[in-house]
């Protein structure tokens, strides 16, 4: 049965959609009356506001690049109404237009008086630069020369142009540049609701600040997908964020029960972080299975985890997982975490991760755990003879080994496709992580912070995942996939948080936090 999936709501400011969504939303407006002038009226109005509540950006005057089509439209009632509301608009106009109803528009702004460039602008012009060339949908590259405008405009003025809906130069979708380049924008404001596209990995230094303007879309347009849009998670998002609820008289082994299996000869450190990313989530109990070096040493780091195992190496150095399972009673464990600084193995996967295939609580796989996995003869068929239900967190070189055959896919696709064929949910990470189940539900993250791109927050994660996935196990949560979409943003969260370090022992303190204040409340 497909998981009720409620957190964050379906609406508008969570909704990510392609550009086939989006106009098809907008062809049933028109379907229904609303005439096509009306839409752009409102559209550039809504923009208009926007701009005039920024008054710092609009003090040298604004130049607006006026496109072919609609998007062009839309920037022609922006630069009238800026053009009437006092400020200096010029209007460039590289192409010629094709949509007649843009061509009105022109012939209204000449009207008006609005000067028109003739030539190509400067790229060091002071005034703000409001790029309304090609929007939704686009398909092809930009010209050479416009490209190379963009570039030098970034160089010489950054921070001084404003893309209306999606940049000049931008796939909609999939976020990819159109070669050679594309414009880009310190804000774009799209319209209606937000296009995936934006918020991809590729787009972030042409995409800027993202400013969803609402038109006031009526719910029946919003339930009418045939499949339900990615859901965009915020940093507003956390006060509503989903959290584990054990009962308030919940002893610690009914408040969840995780083995975290990590480290190796050669990454002794990244046991303890996975560790502390388990401490940081409130699970009740948490064993380990590491080297005998971590276990030496391990009651004076964190006193709180039991040494379930102090396991073997191989000959290659990497962590023998027969060794931990010895004396491991699987049965009484709610998830295991697997793969922080594992290492190398000499066994075969499908021969050594028996014992996982079997487990039939929340399986976390994470890096070296991949990477074993990848090398085995089976690759990712193995997640399918899985009995209990598995969450993996590769990074794009992680994901690209274990599925090679979708190695091309955008994130979204990629994710989606993965978790679909495997049965496993899938979190691709990156600037912003993607999930995905099998059951078709997808989120991404918005507004990260760049600076927590280091060593050992992966580990950290890995560990958070485990504890937080055991704790709803044990609370016999419905919607297991929804509570790794919070504790990935959680995880992401406190990064973006933290003002004392970007460190993953740093940020795995304002992860604490951050869950004790959750679960308060």
């Amino acid at each position: 049965m497909r998981p009720v999936v409620s957190w964050p709501p379906s609406d508008p400011d969570h909704l990510l959609v392609t550009a086939g969504q989006m106009l098809d939303l907008e062809e049933e407006l028109f379907n229904n009356d609303m005439p096509v002038a009306a839409l752009m009226e409102k559209v550039g109005q809504v923009m208009v506001r926007w701009l005039l509540q920024q008054p710092e950006l609009l003090a040298q005057g604004a130049l607006v690049l006026v496109g072919p089509g609609h998007n062009g439209g839309d920037g022609l009632v922006v630069a009238r109404e800026l053009h009437l509301s006092g400020v200096q608009v010029r209007l460039w106009c590289p192409l010629p237009i094709q949509k007649k109803l843009t061509s009105q528009h022109w012939n209204h702004a000449c009207w008006l008086g609005l000067p028109q460039l003739e030539a190509v602008p400067d790229p060091g012009d002071s005034a703000l630069w409001i790029e309304a060339l090609f929007g939704l949908g686009q398909k092809r590259a930009i010209p050479d020369d416009m490209a190379r405008l963009f570039e030098a405009r970034q160089k010489i003025q950054p921070g001084r142009l404003v893309s209306l809906d999606v940049p000049a130069g931008i796939c909609s979708d999939s976020g990819l540049p159109l070669q050679p380049s594309a414009a880009f924008a310190s804000t774009t404001l799209t319209v209606g609701l937000i296009k995936q596209g934006l918020v991809q990995d590729k787009a972030v230094a042409h995409v800027g600040k993202i400013v969803r303007l609402d038109l006031g879309l009526p719910d029946s347009l919003l339930e009418s997908f045939d499949c339900k849009p990615p859901r965009l998670i915020s940093p507003g998002d956390l006060v509503s964020l989903p959290c584990p609820r054990p009962s308030s008289s919940a002893m610690k082994y009914q408040r969840g029960r995780v083995l975290v299996i990590a480290g190796s000869e050669n990454y002794l450190g990244a046991a303890n972080l996975a560790l502390h990313g388990a401490l940081a989530s409130g699970v009740g109990s948490i064993q380990a299975a590491v080297p005998p070096a971590v276990a030496e040493n391990l009651w004076k780091v964190v006193p709180e985890v039991i040494i379930a195992s102090a396991s073997l190496s191989s000959a290659s150095g990497g962590l023998s997982l027969e060794s931990c399972f010895r004396n491991v009673d699987l049965t009484r464990l709610d998830a295991i975490v697997c793969g922080p600084g594992l290492g190398k193995s000499d066994v075969a996967w499908a021969e050594e991760a028996v014992p996982l295939a079997d487990f039939q609580g929340l399986l976390v796989l994470d890096a070296d755990g991949l990477n074993r996995l990848s090398d085995g003869s089976e690759g990712w068929t193995w997640l399918r003879t899985r009995l209990g239900p598995t969450w993996i967190t590769p990074h794009q070189a992680e994901f690209k080994r274990l599925f090679p055959h979708l190695r091309d896919l955008p994130p979204l696709q990629a994710a989606a496709e993965a978790a679909v064929q495997s049965g496993a949910s899938v979190l691709l990470k990156g600037a912003h992580s993607v999930l995905a189940d099998s059951s078709g539900n997808k989120w991404q993250l918005a507004e990260t912070a760049p600076w927590v791109a280091r060593t050992g927050l992966g580990d950290l994660l890995a560990g958070f995942l485990g504890g937080w996935g055991a704790m709803a196990k044990a609370t016999q949560e419905e919607s297991l996939c929804e509570f790794f979409a919070s504790a990935m943003f959680l995880h992401a969260e406190a990064g973006r948080l933290c003002s004392s370090g970007s460190s993953a022992m740093t940020i795995g303190k304002v992860l604490g936090c951050l869950v004790l204040d959750r679960q308060r409340t």
